[in-house]
Order: structure tokens, then sequence, then C-alpha cells
């Protein structure tokens, strides 16, 4: 009897054992996380980017990375790389914490040192406490200890997604590295109707916030950002606000929070420009860019288009915020945000003669 239950422990143990080599052997094998390499008998299916992100960072040798937020999520890769020159890969965190950032930077440089490194400095982001940040971005896949790698190989959710990568790829479903994680090809409508819809406008606050009010935040992620650019002089640090559309500016003077988002704004760039592998870019202050709002489809997230041409203008160094530039640049921008007519873009009027304006150019 004992030596019948013996055998019978010792094959469930031998089962399992069978089951997990086989789920690890899997994972490994596809690894959909790209966590290993990039797929050469496939194309790679992009499902996560904070899953994923460590892999791009480790395994693309790129000779420029550029990384951000949603915001940064529809630059093309070969745009990148024909910009400014060589290989290229665009990383990007939806929402994402400068600690999250920090976590993909630490993978990429362990792995390599790109030439440059063109980073998305939202200015919503800027301000935002770090406590905020949940577990999502998992430690495994970003530490530097193979020994809980097997958090990856023997977990279900990977093997999953490798049975989904090779069922896509059979299915005709795989992507590029170009296409990856984009999402301005779906349906989306860049207008200013489509704008004005996804912006819900908020009711004006009280009294406005002291002006610095978000300096705290803003100076504990501009110290992550300097330690980028301290501890890599080698590589060369291309810092852009992205444009947001005028609509933010209108929710920031609601909020009364104008005068605080100017003041982390002015800490940024005083923080930033004296570095001299440092190039910071204010498209946030574009107005040919965030007035129109055909270019956007809800108050912040522009289109494709708009990506080409923030890549020019980087490219042509324009819109470059310098020591000697930088005190007027950020005084008119205040004052213009500060009298800027908002109300217009709920005027009725303001869109007839818009439309007309806009038949008779054409």
């Amino acid at each position: 009897m004992k030596q019948a239950y013996r055998r019978w422990a010792c094959g469930v143990l031998a089962a399992i054992l069978t089951l997990l080599a086989a789920c690890g052997a899997t994972v490994y094998l596809v690894d959909p996380c790209l966590y290993y390499r990039m797929p050469t008998r496939y194309q790679p299916v992009f499902f996560s980017e904070r899953y994923q992100a460590a892999g791009l960072a480790r395994n693309v040798a790129a000779d420029t990375v550029l990384m951000g937020t949603s915001m940064a999520a529809n630059y093309r890769a070969g745009e990148i790389g024909e910009t400014f020159g060589g290989t290229a890969v665009r990383i990007t965190i939806p929402d994402g914490y400068f600690s999250e950032f920090d976590k993909v930077m630490n993978v990429l440089f362990r792995a390599r040192n790109p030439r440059r490194v063109v980073f998305g400095l939202d200015l919503n982001i800027l301000v935002r406490e770090d406590s905020g940040v949940t577990d999502a971005m998992p430690d495994y896949l970003y530490n530097n200890n193979p020994l809980d790698d097997v958090k990856y190989l023997l977990n279900k959710d990977t093997l999953y997604y490798s049975v989904y990568v090779l069922m896509a790829n059979r299915w005709g479903q795989g992507e590029t590295l170009d296409e990856g994680f984009t999402w301005d090809k779906d349906g989306i409508w860049w207008n200013h109707a489509t704008a004005l819809s996804g912006y819900t406008r908020p009711e004006p606050a009280p009294e406005a916030l002291p002006a610095d009010v978000f300096l705290p935040s803003a100076a504990e992620n501009l110290k992550v950002v300097c330690r980028w650019v301290e501890d890599h002089p080698d590589t060369e640090f291309r810092l852009f606000l992205p444009p947001y559309s005028i609509l933010f500016w209108d929710k920031t003077a609601r909020l009364g929070q104008t005068e605080a988002m100017l003041s982390a704004l002015n800490l940024a760039v005083e923080t930033l420009l004296p570095y001299d592998n440092v190039k910071l870019y204010g498209f946030l202050l574009d107005r040919s860019v965030v007035e129109d709002l055909d270019n956007y489809c809800d108050y912040v997230h522009h289109s494709g288009a708009v990506c080409t041409a923030v890549l020019g203008k980087m490219a042509a160094e324009e819109m470059r915020l310098t020591e000697e530039n930088w005190p007027e640049t950020l005084a008119n921008w205040r004052d213009f945000v500060v009298h800027y007519d908002y109300e217009k873009f709920w005027d009725e009027s303001f869109w007839l003669q818009w439309n007309a304006a806009r038949a008779a150019g054409q």
C-alpha cells in the first residue's frame, strides 16, 4: 500500500514538474514580453507597455530612444531614425510616473549607452506626486536579478500571451516596431469638434492655488531626470514639452492652477538648461500647434501628423529653449494664456467664422 502511494505521489509530482517545465519552455521560446530577445521567426504582438517596455529597452539596439507617456505613442521609430540618423525605438508608459520611467532607463543603460534619448517631459506628470504609482509594472522584468525570472517563466498570464502571440501571427496580426502601441489609426477623429467633445470643462475654482504648490513634486521628479543626465554624460538628452492643446490652459485657468503650472515649468527650465548634454524644446508653447484644435482628439492628445512636425522642428532646432531666450519666452507665454479668450470655443459665431475662413483658404 505504501509503495503504491509512493508511486502515485511520484507520478503526480513528475506530472506537475513536466507541466511546469512545458510552461517555462513555452514562455521562454515565445517570449511574449520580449524579455530575452526580439523575435526573428514571427512578428511581436504588443499588448502591455508596462510588461514589454523592459524588453524593448534591453533588446532593441537603437541609436535614439524616444520615451514618454501616451503623448509619445504616435511617434514612429522609422521617422525618429530618419530624423536623427541611425536606428530608433519608441517606448511609452501611458500615464507613467517618473519612477516607472526610471526603471526603464535603468534597463536601457544596463544594456547599452544610446547616442541619444528623447524624452517627453509632460507638464501633467511633472507636477504629480509619485505616491500614486501602482505595482502594475512588475519588478521581476526590470531588476537585475535572474533568479526571479521564474515569476515570468511560470506565469499563467505570460503562458496565455505566449499562445496569443502564436495565434495572432497565424492570423496575420503581428505588428512592427513602428506601429506597436500606436493608437492614431483606429477610427480616431482629429478635429475641433472631437477635441471639444472629449474635454470636460471644469467649474471655475473659488480661488487660485498658491504659485508654489506644485514645486515640491516637480523638484522630486526633476531629480530623477537630473540623475539620468548626470550618470550618462556621453548620451545626448533631448527633452521636450509635449504640445497640449489650448484647452489644457483653459482647464488650468478654471482650476486656478495657471501660476502654479507656470512656476513648475520655470523650475524645470532653470534646472535642466545648465547641463551640457541637455537640449530642451518648448513645443507646449507652440501656438501654431496648440491653437489648432483640428490637431487633437481631446484636450491634450494630438495626431501622428503633429508628431512628424515635432520631429522636424526638433531637427531644425525650432522651439528650443536656451539660457538666453527662456525668460522672455515663458513670460510671453504667461501673458498669452492669462489673457486668452477661451470662451470663443463655446461661441457658435466663432466656429461659423472659422469654417468660412477655412473654406476660403481652400
